[in-house]
């Protein structure tokens, strides 16, 4: 069964924008994403809007839905009562280049400066090992779809823009965890993410993991473990001997 849908979406660009408020039939089952489209196709045909695959796993269509940073494909309409406006405008946290579209180049350039994944020589039968409960803890890790809609929420960049040259942000402190906790791997990159990234920036408010469609505990399963594993480093007896004595003492491009 359809029904007159009140929307209000941000139309603008760098140079400013408003919300502007419209009205679209829209059917039972659909997500925010189907009213959007049908909007564009009725009404505002030059409406800007970034999606792909619609199944909420390209992480194209971040947008905030209500103040909250959502994927629009995954949103679904009969999460609000018939008679509510939804409001869409873009993600805060980055520049706007037209309408809900956004530029997250700032993530490609914080993916740079994060050094890859450096195995080890391989055995001698041209294999390398690594025990299965190895293999399971980075899978979680794995499963980022790159919405970058953690990276939106939080108010370390959200609301302090000067911030972004000293901060990667919880979608990258997931990365460097992941590869720090590899087995194979052979960079020590925890000075990296406590200078560079500025993982002590993070004061583990847990918003990112909120807004994560993929249910990934970023703040629990990363975040904390990595700051952990920073003063370990610089803090535990055991872990200084092992330095001295030259057991992962290396920086990240395998200097001693």
């Amino acid at each position: 069964m359809g029904y007159q849908l009140k929307m209000r979406v941000w139309r603008g660009d760098q140079s400013g924008g408003d919300l502007g408020d419209y009205t679209v039939e829209v059917s039972e089952g659909e997500v925010v994403l189907d009213a959007i489209h049908r909007l564009q196709a009725t009404q505002v045909g030059d409406l800007a809007v970034r999606w792909n695959c619609k199944a909420g796993k390209c992480g194209s269509c971040s947008a905030e839905i209500n103040g909250r940073p959502r994927l629009l494909c995954m949103t679904r309409l009969s999460d609000y009562d018939p008679s509510e406006t939804i409001t869409v405008t873009p993600m805060r946290t980055f520049p706007v280049i037209r309408d809900l579209v956004t530029d997250v180049s700032f993530n490609y350039e914080k993916a740079k400066e994060l050094p890859s994944f450096a195995p080890p020589p391989r055995d001698a039968d041209g294999k390398r090992r690594m025990a299965q409960i190895d293999v399971e803890r980075g899978q979680e890790f794995r499963k980022c779809i790159e919405c970058f809609l953690c990276q939106n929420t939080c108010h370390v960049v959200r609301d302090h823009d000067e911030n972004k040259p000293a901060f990667a942000g919880p979608r990258f402190f997931l990365r460097y965890a992941e590869l720090d906790m590899h087995p194979l791997d052979t960079h020590d990159r925890r000075e990296l993410a406590q200078g560079a990234a500025g993982l002590g920036m993070c004061n583990i408010t847990k918003c990112c993991t909120e807004v994560c469609p993929e249910g990934i505990k970023i703040t629990d399963n990363a975040i904390i473990p990595m700051k952990e594993r920073v003063v370990d480093k610089r803090y535990d007896p055991l872990v200084w001997l092992g330095n001295k004595i030259g057991l992962r003492n290396k920086d990240y491009d395998g200097r001693d």
